[in-house]
């Protein structure tokens, strides 16, 4: 349910909060654009550019207080994570990121999130920062009053046929990951605990790093792929479902940092908080063991690393083993909007 070139004509009824025009005006001006933006920000509509030969990739998230992160991050750093969860939708389908849609809804007057001119100025050099970073162009979106929530809409491009997708995993591949998995899930479980915190834990909460160049790397490469946003267990099952297989995974191979083995050293929790605890936005992909060498040259040429944690196999369901070869039970695979509805 994308959005798609909805411009800033908002309502800002915030009194702490500039007036409509000014921030809309303010937003353009710090935005960058790209040369296939015929209209940006402005008008009731963008009007993009499609290359020829490429499908257009589209996603959207939204981050709700309360919900999505904690109330103590920083303005900046949700800026930054809002379109970061958007981008690594598009890593996951192996696409080049090229515009975004912001929808923006500000809490009406000064509560406790402080949405003031500043707070919005905040949030605007993280988001931008990472749109930069990425060449990302801003070319629309909405403003509105009410508890804070941003819903960010990116769009992608990637050649016909080239897509990563869920459904194509195949019995005898094996299952990678990228990256560190549970150092976003041991920051937020510092942070629920309101205990001694991990800078760096903390870190990997508020500004994933979103997996781009990596998902282009993989285009050939991969079978399936999909980020880890809910947690492993979760989202690696979403590809076994659509693709009619099971896998198996070894939890001693779980790569992981030194932050988190140090801050938790138990290794039963340790495990949990990587399969189902989410927010690490690395990227979970399936590959012929034929393409090992292929993927990791691909991979280190990005400056990141994958590992080896499992295969595929025929059947359904997802089995988690321990070093000593034993079953591990999980209580629940990872983060769900509306648990307990079908």
């Amino acid at each position: 349910m994308a959005q798609c070139g909805v411009q800033l004509t908002a309502v800002i009824v915030a009194n702490a909060m500039p007036s409509e025009f000014a921030l809309i005006d303010r937003i353009r001006q710090r935005a960058r654009t790209r040369a296939d933006v015929e209209l940006g920000i402005g008008d009731d509509a963008a009007l993009l550019r499609v290359p020829a030969g490429q499908w257009l990739v589209v996603s959207t998230d939204t981050l709700v207080a309360g919900r999505h992160f904690p109330d103590d991050t920083q303005a900046a750093d949700l800026g930054w994570k809002a379109l970061a969860v958007n981008l690594s939708d598009l890593a996951a389908m192996g696409a080049a990121p090229a515009w975004c849609t912001l929808a923006l809804t500000l809490p009406r007057d000064e509560d406790a999130r402080g949405a003031t001119d500043s707070w919005v100025e905040a949030f605007l050099d993280g988001f931008l920062e990472l749109a930069d970073a990425h060449g990302v162009a801003l070319v629309g979106g909405d403003t509105t009053s009410g508890p804070l929530s941003i819903t960010v809409a990116v769009h992608g491009f990637v050649p016909e046929g080239a897509a990563l997708r869920r459904d194509a995993a195949r019995v005898g591949d094996e299952v990678w990951v990228t990256g560190t998995l549970g150092d976003a899930a041991g920051g937020l479980a510092q942070w629920r605990g309101r205990g001694l915190q991990s800078a760096k834990l903390r870190h990997r909460l508020d500004r994933p790093t979103p997996r781009v160049a990596e998902g282009i790397a993989l285009r050939g490469l991969a079978r399936a792929c999909i980020d880890v946003s809910d947690g492993l267990a979760a989202d690696l099952g979403h590809v076994l479902a659509a693709s009619g297989v099971g896998a198996e995974l070894e939890l001693g191979r779980l790569p992981t940092s030194g932050p988190l083995a140090e801050q938790f050293p138990d290794e039963d929790a340790r495990w949990r908080l990587q399969l189902s605890g989410g927010d690490d936005y690395e990227l979970c992909f399936t590959a012929p063991a034929a393409e090992a060498f292929a993927i990791e040259q691909a991979l280190a040429a990005c400056d990141t690393f994958a590992t080896v944690v499992g295969r595929v196999v025929a059947g359904t369901g997802l089995a988690l083993r321990t070093p000593d070869g034993e079953a591990f039970a999980l209580a629940t695979a990872g983060f769900d909007h509306f648990p307990g509805q079908a």
